[in-house]
């Protein structure tokens, strides 16, 4: 770094100190903060202050256009409450366009405030540090969406595998599209769930549903139902189709001693023999 760039950060480090109200007023009336503290003005305005505390810490540092500076954790709070706050809400987010907003009022603030011998520097500064400010926001907001999405692929697994109670002790797991790693586990938590919830015996895993049984999937079924039995229940598959049962044959798979059923119906059937029950059919 520079003397000048040292002196336009030192310059704008106490520009932010000394201002510090100021600047913090102004930022409380822009829209990042409005849509946040909606309660009131001076909760805007407590917020506003301490951003301004940790750039200027930041700017202190000396290091205003790196991303990385340990001075920028607190900022990284600061933003991220706010964030998730408005995420909260479900008030869309500009992120990218409401923290750009509040570089303008700083730089109009240093433009007036510094002599000719140092406002380069200072502005130069100034305008680093908002941009890293910037994209630190930005950063947020990206793995904000991020979790919030795997929030929801969590919620929609869970929803799509749903586990039916069909009779007393005997629940079932109706398995529809693909069955990847991901989902298995989602199926085994919830079905290993339902074991305990509903004192089931028995666990049918019906496959009618899924379109394509390979090496894989076979694999995700064999755990599935090695995790039934280590928790004292029986485990049958059916929906074992005419094409399904050729394509296991020819992989060479070996569901070893698993219970399989080509119907629902017919693993409904059996299940209920071993809870003792018998039921004819219609």
């Amino acid at each position: 770094m520079t003397v000048a760039e040292d002196r336009g950060a030192a310059a704008v480090a106490e520009f932010l100190r000394t201002r510090r109200e100021q600047v913090a007023q102004q930022w409380a009336d822009l829209t990042l903060f409005r849509a946040v503290y909606v309660s009131g003005r001076d909760a805007a305005v407590n917020a506003a202050r301490r951003l301004v505390d940790a750039l200027t810490e930041v700017a202190r540092d000396g290091r205003v256009d790196d991303v990385t500076v340990p001075a920028l954790d607190q900022v990284r709070t600061v933003l991220a409450q706010m964030i998730a706050a408005r995420s909260r809400s479900g008030s869309p987010l500009r992120v990218a366009a409401e923290v750009a907003e509040l570089k303008r009022p700083v730089i109009a603030m240093v433009d007036r405030e510094f002599a000719d011998a140092d406002q380069g520097a200072a502005l130069i500064a100034a305008t680093d540090l908002m941009g890293t400010l910037r994209l630190v926001g930005m950063e947020i907001s990206l793995s904000d969406e991020g979790d919030i999405v795997a929030r929801q692929r969590q919620q929609l697994s869970e929803v799509a595998t749903p586990v039916l109670k069909l009779w007393d002790r005997v629940v079932a797991v109706p398995l529809i599209g693909t069955l990847d790693s991901a989902r298995t586990q989602v199926v085994m938590e919830t079905l290993l769930e339902a074991i305990v919830d509903q004192h089931a015996t028995v666990a049918i895993l019906d496959i009618t549903g899924v379109p394509l049984v390979d090496t894989v999937v076979a694999q995700h079924l064999m755990k599935t139902a090695l995790a039934v039995r280590l928790m004292g229940a029986r485990c049958v598959i059916s929906g074992i189709r005419p094409q399904i049962a050729q394509t296991i044959v020819q992989l060479g798979i070996d569901l070893g001693d698993i219970t399989t059923r080509a119907t629902l119906a017919d693993a409904l059937e059996w299940s209920l023999g071993q809870v003792g029950t018998s039921v004819g059919r219609a």
